[in-house]
């Protein structure tokens, strides 16, 4: 036997076996105790503890959290769309090199807004599914860019107090519904339950996405942060899934073989150069046997050629270097029409073999490559391969929607302690949850909540168990979690990783509810709780909810800073009665900026 420094014990240590035992317990009371003394300001910035004196150890633990009141003051009017971490005032810091400034670049923590963003003046309460879709008040994203500059193109338009959705786009003249209904005759998994996940790579106001949600397939739409159009808070006030990204030199927050199907209408993104990198980046999140769908520059060249400022050679050679790139990774032309391409990404192991092959590019990413790794994760030139281990992977293996709702998908057993059992178990404690939920928030159900954020998911157990509901969730996994996020994709739900201990990828007001379980307990020792509450503010839309499912040991101190932030609140027990455990049904007040009245 060795201590850490490899030197041998002595032989008279043995005897003071006992001794030595009770001196360890002694010193190791002590020194919790100095401990307490000496850590007890770990949160000052957020919360000043009441320090009481204690008889134990134990007792202190179980000593709930006591804050003083707060009161945060209003941001600035020039704020009311303020994205931290993609905040147009602070691009010019950041290299233009593939378009990096628009990135996320997340503030520092001297630099954190500690105030309430306002709404616009004369913001309304957001028009209700599912006549959302379709129109949205003018005021709620008073921005008349698109309007002009996409007025040929039928995006949207103005009349009066509201903007209206007729459904255009570039590549769809004839309107969203024409366009699919063509999409659909190409690619027959559309209407049967086989395609249910899809993503929209420079989604515009999300008409594609929204017209796929009347189809049984969720789609996530993907727009950079914009300093005039505001894409993405036009998709999420209309209620369609939407997130502030852009492909340029980290990869999307999404884990590997995910999507069923992606999607580019004219979205201009560079496919084949920087050595194909952003294509790589598609096959990366794209099932085995997904498909990936381009309408716009280079296909149909022949055509479409005199209308995108280039030559018919120029188009051609475009055209010929995406073919030979996506042969190259292991796609192959399912079908097109017109201007829609579509291919598929291969199911085929033997196809993938051929990447170890000397000199071929793009290479097989090496095992050093964690393919699941998408948080400030560098995109990187190479092919990242399906694990032949997951046999119920691809499209043509896992369920079909909406039988994989409810069935363990294979990649259950990858997480740490997760098992068929474990997902079943998680699956039923979740209805439980939510039909007392709904007895404590009964707007829950009905069409005043749409947007819906789960802030702390594990399986995506609360989405599942609201599937039946006019609403949808996003899913969020901790990027310091157990990686669950394959399965809540396996399952045909959505969602992304995110760190809360700093701002998510949105514009403000953009979710109707937000649901936390757990999170403070989870990240209370690397998150400041009152960033993480006001964070919630900056997203939740006036007169929107939040679930917060939490031990007994913060939820004072949680309903003490809410209330600063304008918040009413109230603690209720858990389904179980649970005096360790309570939830509090919160709900934001509207209010109007001082400034701009």
């Amino acid at each position: 036997m060795k201590l850490k420094d490899d030197k041998p014990t002595r032989p008279y240590e043995k005897s003071s076996k006992v001794p030595m035992g009770i001196m360890f317990v002694v010193l190791c009371g002590f020194s919790f105790y100095l401990g307490g003394i000496f850590c007890s300001d770990k949160n000052t910035l957020v919360t000043e503890e009441v320090v009481k004196s204690v008889e134990s150890p134990k007792k202190a633990i179980s000593t709930p959290v006591q804050v003083k009141s707060v009161s945060f003051p209003e941001c600035s009017a020039d704020l009311q769309d303020y994205t931290p971490c993609t905040d147009p005032k602070r691009w010019m810091k950041y290299g233009r090199h593939r378009l990096t400034f628009m990135e996320r670049h997340c503030p520092p923590a001297f630099d954190r807004k500690e105030c309430l963003v306002p709404p616009p003046n004369g913001y309304k309460e957001p028009i209700r599914w599912p006549k959302s879709k379709n129109e949205c008040w003018y005021r709620n994203v008073p921005y008349d860019w698109i309007n002009k500059q996409k007025s040929n193109q039928h995006w949207l338009r103005k009349e009066g107090e509201k903007f209206y959705f007729p459904g255009g786009g570039t590549m769809f003249p004839n309107g969203v519904s024409a366009y699919v209904d063509l999409m659909q005759n190409l690619i027959p998994g559309m209407k049967d339950g086989t395609v249910r996940t899809a993503i929209d790579t420079g989604c515009g106001v999300a008409s594609w996405g929204g017209d796929l949600l009347d189809r049984g397939i969720l789609t996530i739409s993907l727009a950079p942060r914009d300093n005039h159009e505001a894409q993405v808070q036009f998709a999420l006030e209309r209620g369609i899934p939407a997130i502030l990204g852009i492909i340029s030199t980290q990869r999307l927050p999404f884990p590997s073989n995910s999507f069923d199907m992606a999607h580019c209408s004219r979205c201009l993104i560079p496919w084949t150069e920087f050595g194909g990198i952003y294509l790589l980046e598609v096959n990366r999140i794209l099932r085995p046997g997904g498909f990936w769908v381009l309408s716009g520059p280079p296909v149909n060249y022949e055509n479409r050629w005199r209308g995108w400022n280039t030559t018919v050679e120029d188009q051609k050679s475009d055209y010929e270097k995406l073919t030979d790139l996506l042969t190259s990774m292991c796609f192959k032309l399912y079908n097109k029409k017109d201007d829609i391409y579509v291919w598929q990404k291969s199911s085929d192991k033997n196809c993938y073999k051929n990447l170890d092959t000397p000199d071929t590019y793009p290479p097989k990413c090496d095992d050093g490559t964690e393919p699941d790794s998408a948080w400030y994760t560098p995109l990187r030139p190479c092919v990242v391969v399906p694990d032949p281990k997951n046999t119920k992977l691809s499209l043509k293996s896992i369920a079909k929607w909406p039988e994989r709702l409810h069935v363990a998908p294979e990649r259950v057993n990858d997480v740490r302690g997760g098992s068929d059992g474990a997902f079943k178990h998680d699956d039923s404690k979740w209805k439980s949850r939510v039909k007392h939920y709904k007895k404590l928030l009964p707007a829950l159900g009905t069409n005043k909540i749409r947007n819906v954020m789960d802030m702390n998911t594990v399986y995506g157990g609360f989405a599942a168990a609201l599937i039946e509901d006019p609403l949808w969730v996003m899913n969020v996994v901790s990027s310091y979690a157990p990686n669950t996020l394959p399965v809540v994709f396996d399952r045909g739900l959505v969602g992304t990783f995110q760190d809360w201990c700093e701002a998510f990828s949105t514009y403000p007001r953009t979710y109707d509810l937000l649901h936390v379980d757990g999170l403070f307990t989870t990240e209370s020792h690397r998150c400041e709780m009152k960033y993480v509450l006001l964070e919630m503010d900056r997203i939740l839309r006036p007169n929107g909810y939040a679930i917060i499912r939490e031990s007994s040991y913060f939820v004072d101190a949680i309903a003490t800073i809410a209330k600063g932030m304008k918040w009413g609140c109230r603690k209720e027990a858990t389904e179980y009665d649970l005096e360790t455990e309570k939830v509090l049904i919160c709900q934001k007040k509207l209010w109007y900026s001082k400034q701009s009245s």
